[in-house]
């Protein structure tokens, strides 16, 4: 039953920091040391990972059918973009094509730093100053977009540069645990240019979907010829992925609602907060 209960605990953390900005490494670390849940097991860490994705499919499962059908000219989606306007066949083909080109500079770039091995390990002072800097990137980025914004007018629109520029910092997310991809992608879409929040964030996490699914696959044929699977806790992997994506899909439909009206300044000041609580966690002079 504690096992269970663990289980149930880290799939409520993963769904609820998996899309929000405020990096689910960190609060799963935390919850290991802190709370003394102990290390997962990387099928457990796949399991959770998978949960959470479903539910943004399961969100977006209508814009996905349209953007498809608009892709192959199949007739004109009845979904519209963030700032309430209609898709054409057209556009609808454009905004795919443009997350195919930020899904591609991901996975090209992504294998590539996987090979040469670039990657910070999860230990906590670098997960707090990941946080920490990444918190003051959000201010930052939000601060320059809505001055672009009252200078140029409010942009919704992803352009070929934010798609690319959206691929790079998902690598980049991934090399330094702590960054979170969904405030990397965010705030490199505000950056450069893409002005409104609903706008950036809904392209974020469509390009999460076809690049977590990607990685979560590659992570678990890893885990399946290791031969891992054959000692893992079913009954905890099946509840924390339920957990994982029950509470990934009240977190990010809350997102959803809560950007149309706020901007990110408290996932920042929370970073800032996590950020510091993690650095004390660590005896002076470890």
């Amino acid at each position: 039953m504690i096992e269970l209960l663990k289980a149930l605990l880290l799939g409520i953390i993963e769904g609820i920091t998996e899309f929000l900005p405020i990096s689910s490494t960190g609060h799963l670390l935390l919850a290991e040391r802190l709370l003394g849940l102990g290390h997962r097991s990387d099928l457990f860490n796949i399991g959770i990972q998978a949960g959470a994705i479903l539910a943004v499919v399961l969100i977006y499962r209508q814009r996905l059918w349209d953007l498809a059908m608009g892709f192959f000219g199949r007739g004109a989606p009845a979904d519209h973009d963030p700032a309430g306007m209609a898709l054409s066949p057209a556009q609808a083909r454009a905004y795919a094509l443009k997350l195919a080109v930020a899904f591609g500079v991901t996975a090209v770039l992504g294998l590539l730093v996987k090979k040469l091995g670039f990657k910070l390990p999860e230990e906590v002072i670098p997960i707090a100053w990941a946080l920490i800097l990444g918190g003051i990137w959000m201010i930052a980025a939000e601060y320059f977009a809505a001055k672009r914004a009252q200078a140029l007018g409010e942009r919704s629109e992803i352009s070929w540069t934010v798609a690319v520029l959206v691929g790079i910092a998902q690598v980049v997310a991934g090399v330094f645990p702590g960054t979170s991809r969904s405030a990397a992608t965010i705030f490199v879409a505000l950056l450069a240019g893409t002005t409104n929040r609903a706008a950036a964030t809904e392209f974020a996490f469509l390009i999460g979907i076809p690049t977590m699914f990607a990685a979560t696959g590659y992570e678990l044929i890893d885990v399946l010829h290791s031969g891992q699977a054959a000692n893992e806790d079913w009954a905890a992997f099946a509840v924390a992925f339920v957990a994982s994506a029950i509470t990934a899909f009240i977190a990010v439909k809350w997102l959803l609602s809560y950007i149309q009206s706020h901007r990110f300044t408290a996932f920042a000041i929370y970073r800032f907060v996590l950020g510091l609580a993690l650095l004390a966690m660590v005896p002076a002079g470890s």
